[in-house]
């Protein structure tokens, strides 16, 4: 089946998954939707991975396209969805990391919606995928922090959903959103890599459109030890990116021409805990064991000193 002009443009970026690679492209070629194009978007796979997307967009080649940085280099997740973007075709545009999987519907539930409440951005909610190696581990189904089945204007997400407000923030495989918003918005940050990536897409979608956060879940997010998001909110270097972050958004409310005096306040309470001196900060972040022996250290060594003291 030739596609001329796909409806649906889908950017998977690979790096290193040949474990999962093909599950996830499998789960859009089974979509009952298929006016779509897949875009495989090689991110410097030192695996399997570059072969076997290149197996599928030869086998697919009408619907599948493979492409690369040049020199196979390693940008980033960031600058990869970027470069898919830039190749991209179809009016709308949807995300599926390569250990992620879409339920066959998925597709077909989410451009009927969008139509129907004729919005630019649908998010959904996320079935947490514990039982693809877990089978005692029942899955999680985990809904966007706010009302459900409800559009959302400019700021209220900002003030409601991680990472300024409480609320599960979407993940990437729930989101379809129109093509042109997207490219109007600049893409994707190619300066934030690992971590907060989604979070500063996130925070231009909900300060510049309308979000309709909806409540179906047809998407299946893998839980993996080893992936970026397994990464601790409790290490060092968590809360060094979550500081570029910061001073990423508040760059960007300055430029912004609508002001939000409610998320300037947010922003305001989250550097709070970074304005103290770097010796106290690094010691809000040594685990709680090894705080202990260094106090503990610490007496032990001012009563020596007093002992010195008092003999002398």
């Amino acid at each position: 089946m030739h596609i001329s002009q796909p409806e649906v443009s889908i950017i998977m970026c690979i790096y290193n998954v040949e474990r999962y690679l093909r599950e996830a492209i499998d789960s859009v070629l089974h979509q009952t939707f298929t006016n779509w194009e897949l875009l495989l978007i090689d991110d410097g796979s030192a695996d399997g991975s570059t072969q076997i997307a290149k197996q599928y967009a030869a086998a697919h080649s009408t619907r599948i396209r493979f492409s690369e940085h040049q020199e196979h280099v390693n940008k980033g997740l960031s600058a990869s969805r970027n470069l898919g973007l830039s190749i991209a075709r179809g009016e709308l545009v949807a995300f599926l990391d390569a250990d992620d999987v879409w339920l066959p519907n998925y597709l077909e539930v989410q451009v009927s919606l969008l139509r129907q409440k004729n919005v630019p951005v649908i998010c959904e909610a996320t079935e947490y995928w514990h039982n693809w190696n877990a089978p005692e581990k029942e899955n999680q189904v985990v809904y966007i922090g706010a009302a459900q089945d409800k559009l959302y204007h400019p700021p209220q997400l900002m003030l409601e959903l991680y990472p300024l407000g409480k609320g599960a923030a979407p993940c990437m495989c729930g989101i379809i959103l129109e093509r042109e918003l997207l490219r109007r918005l600049g893409g994707f940050e190619d300066s934030f890599r690992g971590m907060y990536e989604d979070q500063v897409f996130l925070s231009k979608l909900y300060l510049n459109v309308p979000v309709y956060i909806s409540s179906n879940h047809h998407n299946l997010y893998r839980q993996r030890a080893d992936s970026l998001v397994g990464a601790s909110q409790h290490t060092t270097a968590y809360h060094v990116v979550r500081k570029q972050y910061l001073g990423w958004l508040k760059k960007y409310l300055r430029q912004h021409p609508q002001k939000y005096k409610e998320v300037d306040l947010l922003l305001q309470q989250a550097w709070r805990q970074y304005n103290v001196s770097p010796l106290r900060f690094i010691a809000r972040l040594v685990p709680g064991r090894l705080k202990r022996f260094l106090k503990k250290h610490a007496r032990a060594e001012r009563m020596r000193q007093a002992w010195l003291s008092a003999k002398v």
